[in-house]
């Protein structure tokens, strides 16, 4: 039976968010239960002193053009249908856009992350310290497909306040953390809650996703913010929330430091940021292939198509294979997997867990930059046919990784498209492949400079745009 203290102390450490075994056998280990009233009345405040001052504010402007006018002429909407030169109405005028974010001091000599959503298209960012100190920054790296930056202030050789990243991957759900940032521009602000799950890779803010969730409460301007742990490390870079009314619904997602740490490595070092190259296509393991391939649940990515000469044909890896861990971490799906490669760099290897007619093996795979082969060759269409102003470019590995796209699809890439050109009047759009003209395969440009110069009365098209092939005739 409880006594009434025991009783008192589970009640305290309950509301505080301690998580207590009622049987001091059952704790975890390293991990023990409160014995006395003192051991839960405690306080998040020392860690607060540690980590606070690392935190900063963002202040981010750029110059925006609006059109003159009734409100509806400057609606998204509106736009999408006529553009900006629409002949009704004053001329655009320039107004200044101020948005607000927080960072993260990362190194004592000015070295800032905070998300990309927070700096795109800035002309002037300031940081402001939790002292109220303010510098001027500039952007050392953005990378839109993580939605992290790095920005530099110059510090006049003082050292300022920063955190150490933690290892993002010692996380264990039910870990208590803090958020810290500026929400709604109130001012700094610290809020607590746990590690709700991990390798969340459905939320479609980034292209390369394995979020940390939290119920630590974020709010607008926390985007940039730290997520510390109680050891004083940084373990993520708050980035969004999940709200149907704009305000915190207690799911927030963090960008994990090990993901944080190499964006920031390769901005320090002056490294162009390359991923590495997979290799290979493939796709998540679902319910029914794991009933098919015999295996206890859905998990991995099977390979469908491997290229030759690239990493995975370097590890041996066939198709059918199910890639089910990096070094020793579960991948759920190729979100987590890509993830799990982009935290490395060039030039190492890591080992993978592969599963191969029911038995599981070990596989080394080198980590290798994605090649610029065949080599881009843009060109802009022109002449009498339906491409007339598109800009097309040879598809490589290389090109595949810059622009993000899935797989590893052949043909023609088209990367512009010139308003009110042939191009444009018939739809084409940037990121459509060209795979045929009039029966003709396109695998390089130069395919299709030789069968567009050489004219037609009727054109049969044939448009890869996402995953399905769009047929065109044009007379």
């Amino acid at each position: 039976m409880l006594t009434y203290m025991n009783k008192f102390c589970l009640a305290i450490a309950t509301l505080t968010g301690v998580v207590v075994a009622l049987n001091p056998g059952m704790a975890l280990a390293g991990k023990a239960v409160p014995e006395s009233f003192e051991q839960v009345t405690f306080s998040y405040a020392p860690v607060v002193k540690r980590t606070a001052p690392a935190v900063v504010n963002i202040y981010a402007k750029k110059i925006v053009k609006q059109r003159s006018g009734p409100a509806l002429f400057n609606d998204p909407m509106f736009k999408k249908f006529f553009g900006d030169d629409f002949p009704f109405g004053g001329a655009p005028k320039e107004r200044i856009q101020n948005s607000l974010g927080s960072g993260v001091l990362v190194r004592a000599d000015g070295v800032v992350v905070t998300n990309n959503h927070v700096i795109a298209g800035a002309q002037e960012i300031t940081v402001v310290l939790s002292d109220r100190r303010e510098y001027d920054a500039e952007i050392v790296l953005a990378d839109a497909r993580t939605d992290l930056a790095v920005l530099r202030i110059d510090t006049l050789g003082e050292n300022l306040p920063s955190l150490e990243l933690g290892d993002s991957d010692s996380l264990e759900v039910g870990d208590i953390v803090l958020a810290i940032g500026n929400p709604f521009g109130v001012g700094q602000t610290v809020t607590s809650g746990i590690v709700s799950a991990l390798a969340r890779t459905r939320v479609g803010v980034a292209d390369y996703r394995s979020f940390i969730q939290t119920d630590a409460a974020i709010n607008p301007g926390n985007s940039g913010g730290a997520l510390v742990g109680m050891d004083g490390l940084l373990y993520g870079i708050n980035t969004a929330i999940f709200s149907k009314s704009g305000g915190s619904m207690g799911i927030g997602f963090a960008v994990p430091a090990n993901m944080v740490g190499a964006i920031v490595d390769s901005a320090i070092e002056g490294r162009p940021l390359v991923r590495p190259w997979l290799g290979f296509d493939g796709r998540a393991v679902t319910a029914d292939l794991a009933l098919a391939l015999d295996m206890p649940r859905p998990v991995g990515v099977i390979v469908e198509g491997v290229q030759d000469g690239g990493p995975a044909d370097k590890a041996g890896l066939t198709p059918g294979d199910v890639v089910m861990a990096v070094n020793g971490h579960d991948v759920e799906d190729a979100q987590a997997l890509r993830f799990r490669l982009a935290t490395r760099r060039i030039g190492e290897s890591v080992e993978l867990t592969v599963l191969r007619k029911g038995k599981e093996r070990s596989v080394t795979m080198p980590l290798e930059a994605p090649p610029e082969d065949p080599p881009r060759n843009t060109t802009m269409l022109e002449g009498k046919h339906p491409f007339s102003g598109a800009r097309i470019a040879n598809l490589s590995p290389a090109l595949i990784e810059e622009l993000g796209l899935k797989g590893q699809p052949r043909g023609v890439l088209v990367l512009a498209v010139v308003k009110r050109s042939p191009a444009a009047r018939l739809g084409i759009r940037p990121g459509d492949i060209i795979v045929s003209v009039n029966k003709t395969e396109i695998e390089l440009v130069r395919d299709a400079t030789k069968v567009l110069d050489a004219g037609s009365d009727n054109w049969n098209l044939a448009i890869k745009r996402g995953d399905k092939v769009l047929k065109v005739e044009v007379k």
